[in-house]
C-alpha cells in the first residue's frame, strides 16, 4: 500500500498542474512552468524543447533507455466548468486534465525527483508535450523528432494515458471519412421531380445499425474494429428535397492493419453507393508483448494487462520504431468530462509500480 504521505504530496503536484490552463494550442504556460520545474532536478544540457514540447534527459547511454510520456495540453473546458476552480475533495483531485494526464504528469515528475537516474540499470528519459488532443498531423511530437530522431534509440516508452491503472498494450487505429450521397432538389411538394439524397442513404445506414463488431486477436489481446457515423449534414430548407447529404464515418482498425488496408475497408463498405474522402488518418499502435522490458515491467509489478480499445501515440511511437505501451493513474471514464476528477490513490500506486520497475528493469 503507497504511503498516505506520498499520495498527498501527489495530489498536490497535480492539483498544482490542474491549476495551470493548458487547452490545446494553449501550452505556452504549463510548458514554462515545467521548464522551470526541469532546470532545479536536470543538468542543463538534459533540457531540450522545441515549441511547447521538453525532452529531459540524455539518450546516449550504453543503457537501455526508457522514457515516460505524457502531453501536456487538455480538451477546451465544458461550459459548466466556467469559474469551477480545481480542488481537493476527499479521496480525489477535481480539475480540467486531471485524469487526462495532469495526475500522470505530476507522478513522471515526483519518479525524476525522486530517482537516482546514475544508479539505475536503465537510462531514463522523459517527455512533456503539446498538441495530443487534435489532428495526428499537428502533434507537437512531430517538430520534436524531426530535431531529435535519436528518440529512434528508445527501447520502451511508457504514455501515461489514463488506463484505470492497467497497462494496455498496442491502440486501434483511427480514420475519419466523409461519405457523401448526392440528388437531385426539387420541391418537396413534388418529391418525384427530384432525388432525396437523404434517403438514398437510408440503406447504407441501416446496414451501419445492424453491422456487429468484429475481434481482431493480436498477440492474446482483443481487439474490436467498429465502424460508427458521428456526424450528419444535409438540406437547405424544409421545403426542399435535398440534393447532398454527408456523414462522417470513424473507423477504429486493429493493430497489423495498415491504413491503406483500412481504407480498402471502407470502399468496400460503401461499395460505389457515395462519393468517398478520407480526411484524417492515424495509424494502429503495435502489441509489443516480445518486448523484454515490457515483460520486465509485467514481472516486477504484477499489474493485469489489457488491450487498448482507442488511439493513442504509441502508434506514433511505433511508427519511429519505439516500442510503447499505454500505463497511466487517471480514470478513462473521466477523460474529457465536465468536472473531471482524478483518485488520488492511484496516483502512489503507479509511482511505487514505476519506481519499482525502474530500479530493477534490467
Amino acid at each position: 500500500m503507497a504511503s498516505i504521505d506520498l499520495a498527498a504530496r501527489l495530489a498536490q503536484l497535480t492539483l498544482e498542474l490542474c491549476r495551470i490552463s493548458s487547452p490545446i494550442t494553449q501550452e505556452g504556460p504549463i510548458a514554462d512552468h515545467v521548464e522551470r520545474w526541469a532546470h532545479r532536478h536536470f543538468q542543463q544540457d538534459e533540457v531540450f524543447r522545441v515549441g511547447h514540447t521538453l525532452l529531459l534527459g540524455r539518450l546516449e547511454d550504453p543503457r537501455p533507455t526508457v522514457a515516460l510520456i505524457g502531453h501536456l495540453d487538455t480538451v477546451p473546458a465544458h461550459p459548466s466548468d466556467a469559474g469551477r476552480e480545481a480542488r481537493i475533495e476527499g479521496d480525489r483531485v477535481f480539475g480540467l486534465g486531471a485524469s487526462d494526464m495532469k495526475g500522470g504528469l505530476a507522478v513522471m515528475m515526483a519518479l525524476a525527483e525522486d530517482l537516482r537516474r546514475d544508479t539505475l540499470p536503465v537510462n531514463l528519459a522523459f517527455l512533456f508535450y503539446e498538441r495530443e488532443e487534435g489532428a495526428y498531423a499537428e502533434s507537437g511530437l512531430i517538430p520534436l523528432f524531426e530535431k531529435r530522431p535519436d528518440l529512434a534509440k528508445v527501447r520502451f516508452g511508457i504514455a501515461m494515458e489514463p488506463t484505470d491503472s492497467v497497462v494496455q498494450v498496442g491502440c486501434v487505429g483511427s480514420m475519419q471519412v466523409t461519405v457523401r450521397f448526392t440528388g437531385r432538389s426539387a420541391h418537396s411538394a413534388r418529391p418525384w421531380q427530384g432525388e432525396n439524397a437523404i434517403h438514398k442513404a437510408g440503406p447504407f445506414l441501416t446496414e451501419l445499425l445492424g453491422r456487429q463488431r468484429v475481434e481482431v486477436n493480436v498477440a492474446g489481446f482483443p481487439f474490436y474494429e467498429v465502424i460508427n457515423a458521428t456526424l450528419a449534414k444535409g438540406g437547405r430548407a424544409r421545403n426542399v428535397i435535398p440534393e447532398a447529404f454527408e456523414l462522417n464515418l470513424n473507423y477504429r482498425f486493429a493493430p497489423g492493419k495498415s491504413i491503406e488496408q483500412a481504407k480498402a475497408d471502407v470502399l468496400a463498405l460503401v461499395d460505389g453507393r457515395a462519393e468517398v474522402e478520407f480526411t484524417d488518418a492515424s495509424p494502429s499502435g503495435p502489441v509489443v508483448a516480445g518486448n523484454p522490458l515490457f515483460q520486465k515491467l509485467m514481472a516486477l509489478t504484477g499489474l493485469p494487462a489489457a488491450s487498448k480499445q482507442a488511439w493513442t501515440d504509441v502508434a506514433r511511437f511505433g511508427e519511429w520504431g519505439v516500442d510503447a505501451i499505454n500505463y497511466g493513474p487517471g480514470e478513462t471514464a473521466q477523460a474529457h468530462q465536465a468536472n473531471e476528477s482524478a483518485p488520488i490513490p492511484p496516483l502512489a500506486d503507479a509511482y511505487e509500480k514505476l519506481a519499482a520497475f525502474l530500479r530493477g528493469a534490467v
